[in-house]
């Protein structure tokens, strides 16, 4: 969709501005937040297009008025409501109303849980449509929805330069669908091509599936 969180290549927002590595959070309630999203999302109750996109559903002024991990809880507290795993009342108070119906991930799996991650790559039947060198351009298009396409590439011109194989289509694993896939590829921008002369050089690269290319 084309939200707040969408603002590649936007001006207005100043610089951004790059942190030391240390300290990584900024207080414990950020160690917290984060905790508790990689905790709930060991439930397997949603995907992480899924989460994505309720931090994405955000009013604008709130978004862009949170911080990194303010964006994270607000994910997290919209998803347990939206499965039913929490009530609004019980977010409100803190305090359980009753015995929780989905079982948490023990303790001594999150640390392999962690390495393994969430595998996306799905088999198709379709052949790929563009090859390893092909120019094509990303379609213009406005989705209501989640989509990973990013506003300032669509309309513009690339060269395709991976092929990763099918994943899990990320519009449609947004709203719950995790079976449909397609062809993903890693598409190369010349910098000049989205920002004009004064871009001095250089490439974008960014991984886009099918549905979003079109041959140029």
């Amino acid at each position: 969709m084309n939200g707040a969180h969408d603002m590649g290549g936007m001006h207005g927002f100043g610089p951004v501005e790059d942190e030391p590595v240390h300290p990584i959070f900024h207080g414990d309630w950020e160690k917290k937040a984060f905790a508790l999203t990689l905790a709930c999302g060991g439930l397997g109750q949603w995907s992480i297009d899924e989460a994505r996109y309720a931090r994405e559903r955000q009013p604008p002024a709130q978004y862009l008025d949170n911080t990194y991990y303010e964006q994270w809880l607000h994910g997290v507290e919209t998803m347990l409501v939206e499965k039913g795993l929490v009530t609004p009342e019980e977010l409100e108070t803190g305090k359980a109303a009753g015995p929780g119906t989905v079982p948490a991930l023990p303790a001594d799996r999150v640390f392999k849980a962690l390495q393994q991650g969430s595998p996306y790559i799905r088999e198709v039947p379709n052949a790929p449509l563009f090859a390893v060198g092909s120019t094509v351009r990303v379609r213009t298009f406005h989705p209501s929805g989640h989509t990973r396409a990013p506003r300032y590439l669509r309309g513009h011109v690339g060269t395709v330069v991976m092929h990763h194989g099918a994943h899990v289509f990320a519009d449609t694993s947004a709203t719950g669908d995790h079976k449909t896939a397609h062809h993903l590829y890693n598409v190369s921008f010349a910098a000049d091509e989205l920002w004009g002369p004064q871009s001095q050089g250089g490439a974008v690269h960014a991984d886009l599936w099918e549905p979003y290319l079109e041959p140029a």
